[in-house]
């Protein structure tokens, strides 16, 4: 692996080629549970693990394993993964923003994943599927928000099937091509560039907004409520919800 590869994909045991030649089709489906919805599997490869199975899938070197059951199982791990974090999301309920830090958890990623959900609303469970670190928390906030139930596992089918079909598919077909094989590693590399530039993008308008905040409301009482946290904080009692989510 490369210096630039080791940087965009991390140590070498993160490496989706490595991860997949260990523990087959079986660490594909743990590894997208787990970042589907489990606190502790965000730091996990997503976008380009999908990728590298779908191209090994149409080099034929995962077990014979057709494409399309390839497909349906990464989707119902997807799927589960998110419902996963929601039944957990409402079971530790606002909770979850006053939780310590540890090596596994911090809370800006909540806070993160708390500002993407109140900017997209449901539409937020299908578009953070396609943002490492947001992905494996929005579904635990939309618990926290305890967002209708039936809205929840549609808008969570939908992001399950374009994301997990849809990358993995487009990674079996441009793993047809020679020019795929042959630059894997700069390829990976740009997924996982693209795939972050949401957030880079998300950090950037945050600081913008902090910027305004504090020139035009500071000693304003009560303005310090207008951050993430205090945000979560309205989230306990009867459990607000999104606007788009009102009757």
């Amino acid at each position: 692996m490369t210096t630039l590869a080791a940087l965009a994909l991390g140590p070498a045991w993160l490496d989706p080629d490595q991860l997949i030649g260990a523990f087959g089709l079986v660490g594909v489906l743990v590894i997208v549970y787990a970042e589907s919805g489990l606190l502790v599997g965000f730091f996990l490869p997503g976008d380009s693990l999908l990728f590298t199975t779908g191209l090994l899938v149409a080099s034929g070197r995962l077990g014979g394993v057709p494409l399309w059951a390839v497909c349906a199982l990464i989707v119902l791990a997807a799927v589960a993964g998110d419902q996963t974090g929601y039944l957990f999301g409402r079971k530790v309920g606002p909770a979850l923003f006053t939780r310590p830090d540890s090596r596994l958890f911090r809370r800006e990623n909540v806070e993160r994943a708390h500002g993407f959900f109140a900017a997209y609303g449901r539409k937020s469970l299908v578009l953070a599927r396609f943002v490492p670190v947001v992905r494996t928390f929005v579904p635990v906030i939309a618990g926290v928000s305890r967002m209708e139930y039936r809205t929840f596992v549609v808008f969570n089918v939908v992001g399950g099937v374009l994301w997990g079909a849809g990358v993995t598919l487009l990674g079996a077909a441009l793993g047809r091509i020679g020019f795929v094989h042959r630059h894997i590693e700069a390829l990976l590399v740009l997924i996982v560039v693209v795939s972050v530039l949401p957030i880079a993008v998300e950090l950037l308008r945050a600081r913008a907004r902090r910027a305004r905040r504090a020139g035009g409301t500071e000693g304003v009482p009560g303005s310090e409520a207008a951050g993430p946290l205090g945000g979560a904080a309205r989230l306990g009692g009867g459990g607000a919800r999104h606007p788009e989510e009102e009757p």
